[in-house]
């Protein structure tokens, strides 16, 4: 292959690869990789989007199940929340495996068909006014969604050079998560304009959408034969005490974000029943997902540890004045402060992430001190962080379930909220003080990393 243009060969039954893809070749990037790249991305973030918004689909649609007749109480409603979100965490790893095994385009294929099985069970479900069973049946399907996440940022980080890989995974992200707000959006206005239909409309809506993502992706998307997995790096990245602190800390990010986005709308109706939530819940979705490119930013400038740290004190206080409106009945003060929660949890998103490669090169230079070859020891350490970002993700999705059932528990046992977030203040505390015991004090700085500025990090 020149440095101009990617070379396909039919392999691996017939279908087409790209056999050599090299983007830190300028040459190449200049001439043929970015148009390919981003190509790839516009249709990555298409098919990711759709996946976020079938993995929030319930979060809205269980608002109208009991005026649809049907008699699920509170807690049962909560779980049709949050059950997709357990089985959007558990498909995370295997769902990253996928890309190098089957290939980038044809995972977006068959993924993005995978789709339709949950709007069709939805369909079928609300139709035939089936029992419960079967509605928890149809809404863990929807966690189908929550793993397209894992193989659309593992596929779209092959595609790009190091220099570019950061803002690329960015979007694809920030587009993807944009997902769980219009679907919370956009299912509520489709329904109240097509009452002849009934709920099935929240299902059947995505149906043309899907198959078109799943098209575009035979069409326009490509299989990089380039892409392979690393299971040293994974099984390193295993070992690492820094991989499972990250997981920790993205638990209290994104399983904060994932979480409260289903939560919101239901704790809404039954914490302030003459309030319509399904005009305000899909802000909170909306300001989390644009705010996280902002985290990124910022630890770009100031260091992705520092701005964790003081990020998860404005969600402690955030959380507090969470309880205080609800305490008070106090909408405004209650949602208000919701708003700035899903700010922190999508800045702490870009910021956790920004650390976690940071992390990771600071160990290597830490082996290169130790007699390591640099070049070598640097290389290592970015194996590994990405390696340690399909886990970091699949336990950060993890805790979107249990903050969803930690909340539903609280208003069934309480009628309130309020204990959940004294729980979830106790938890950033903690992750403020893992933060800085792991990253900012002055020991790390020395002993750890002694060739990395904390900042950095």
């Amino acid at each position: 292959m020149t440095t101009t243009e990617a070379q396909t060969t039919p392999t691996r039954g017939g279908r087409t690869w790209i056999q050599q893809w090299d983007p830190e070749d300028e040459g190449f990037w200049a001439a043929t990789g970015r148009r390919v790249a981003n190509r790839n991305l516009v249709f990555s973030i298409f098919s990711e989007h759709l996946g976020f918004s079938l993995w929030s689909i319930w979060s809205v649609v269980v608002l109208s199940l009991p005026t649809a007749g049907f008699k699920f109480g509170v807690d049962q409603l909560f779980w049709l929340t949050a059950l997709p979100n357990l089985v959007g965490a558990a498909l995370r790893l295997p769902y990253t495996f996928a890309v190098p095994r089957f290939g980038g385009r044809n995972w977006a294929v068959v993924s993005s068909l995978m789709l339709l099985i949950p709007c069709a069970l939805l369909t079928v479900a609300v139709t035939t006014h089936a029992g419960f069973g079967f509605f928890l049946f149809a809404a863990a399907t929807a966690g189908f969604g929550g793993g397209n996440f894992a193989s659309s940022m593992t596929n779209i980080s092959f595609f790009f050079p190091e220099s570019r890989k950061g803002f690329a995974l960015g979007l694809n992200a920030a587009g993807g998560n944009l997902g769980a707000a219009l679907v919370q959006l956009i299912i509520p206005l489709v329904i109240a304009a097509t009452t002849g239909w009934s709920l099935a409309v929240a299902g059947l809506f995505y149906m043309p959408f899907v198959i078109a993502a799943a098209i575009c992706s035979a069409l326009y998307m490509d299989n990089l034969a380039t892409a392979r997995s690393d299971f040293p790096a994974q099984v390193a990245a295993v070992k690492r005490t820094q991989t499972w602190v990250m997981s920790f800390l993205y638990i209290g990010t994104f399983g904060s974000f994932i979480g409260f986005s289903a939560a919101l709308p239901l704790l809404i109706k039954t914490q302030f029943p003459s309030v319509h939530g399904t005009w305000f819940a899909w802000l909170g979705a909306l300001v989390g997902s644009v705010a996280r490119p902002a985290g990124g930013w910022l630890s770009d400038k100031i260091g992705g540890s520092r701005v964790t740290l003081w990020n998860f004190v404005l969600m402690g206080v955030a959380a507090a004045f969470v309880v205080v409106g609800e305490r008070s009945g106090n909408f405004g003060l209650f949602f208000g402060a919701f708003l700035v929660l899903f700010v922190t949890a999508g800045v702490g998103n870009g910021s956790t992430y920004r650390m976690i490669p940071a992390i990771f090169v600071a160990q290597a230079k830490r082996e290169t001190a130790e007699g390591v070859a640099a070049e070598e020891a640097v290389r290592k350490g970015k194996r590994e962080a990405a390696a340690a970002i399909g886990i970091v993700s699949a336990v950060g999705a993890f805790g979107g379930f249990f903050v969803t059932r930690i909340i539903a528990s609280s208003v069934a046992a309480t009628k309130a909220a309020d204990n959940a977030f004294y729980g979830f203040i106790v938890f950033y505390v903690l992750c403020f003080a893992v933060t800085w015991w792991f990253y900012l004090r002055r020991s790390f700085a020395v002993a750890k990393v002694p060739s990395l500025a904390v900042a950095d990090v």
